[in-house]
């Protein structure tokens, strides 16, 4: 059985990555149907930009936060007197960890955008339903399957961030020390090595119950029941 530490390293690590995607999820199912659905001025430098944290070093990613966020950066600075703080508060680690998996959610949802079927758009559209009622009752459930899949990737990418993490929040015990920050400091001590490979075991079973999870998900919403 997990130990009282290990489980509030788990609960720490589980509260950061969903919140991390529960709230970029509506900011990458917009970005994926904008870049998807429209052509303009500068939607290749808007994309470029989206998936720049997956060809930048994290640590890079973590410091750019830190500047732009910790307490005296320009939006940090702001943001403290109305009570929000980034900088070294689990906060900051979800926010990090969503930077870092937005880029692969945005890239699965968009694919999913650019495979549905447009006709039925243009049906709909005939049909008198404005581009709301069309997003929802029609693009949005026949992209769900990518959605899903979006969402479960940048789970994943949130639940195993370290650079941008340990660079903007440092690794602060009970607060910041996610699980692979957890293991990085267990390998540093010595003796730390059998508690290490506990925590390293526990992150893959969370991953692959992830990811089980989501082939569930993408099954029922595209109706498959796995029958040839």
């Amino acid at each position: 059985m997990p130990s009282a530490a290990e489980l509030e390293i788990i609960s720490l690590s589980l509260k950061v990555a969903m919140t991390a995607v529960l709230f970029s999820l509506p900011l990458g199912v917009g970005a994926a149907w904008l870049l998807a659905r429209y052509r303009f001025p500068g939607r290749d430098l808007v994309s470029g930009l989206i998936h720049l944290p997956l060809v930048l070093p994290p640590v890079v990613t973590g410091y750019v936060l830190l500047s732009l966020f910790g307490r005296s950066g320009p939006i940090g600075a702001w943001l403290e007197p109305l009570g929000i703080v980034f900088a070294f508060d689990w906060t900051g680690a979800a926010l990090a960890a969503g930077i870092m998996g937005f880029p692969l959610m945005v890239r699965s949802v968009r694919l999913a955008f650019d495979m549905a079927d447009s006709g039925l758009e243009q049906a709909a559209a005939t049909l008198g339903a404005s581009p709301l009622q069309r997003f929802l009752t029609v693009t949005l459930p026949l992209a769900l399957p990518g959605v899903i899949a979006g969402a479960v990737l940048a789970f994943a990418k949130a639940l195993g961030e370290f650079g941008a993490t340990i660079t903007f929040v440092s690794s602060i015990p009970g607060e910041t020390r996610t699980l692979p920050l957890a293991i990085y400091s267990l390998t540093q001590v010595p003796g730390g090595e059998a508690a290490a490979l506990r925590l390293v075991l526990i992150s893959a079973g969370v991953s692959i119950l992830a990811l089980v999870v989501s082939e569930v998900m993408v099954r029922r919403a595209t109706g498959g029941g796995g029958r040839t």
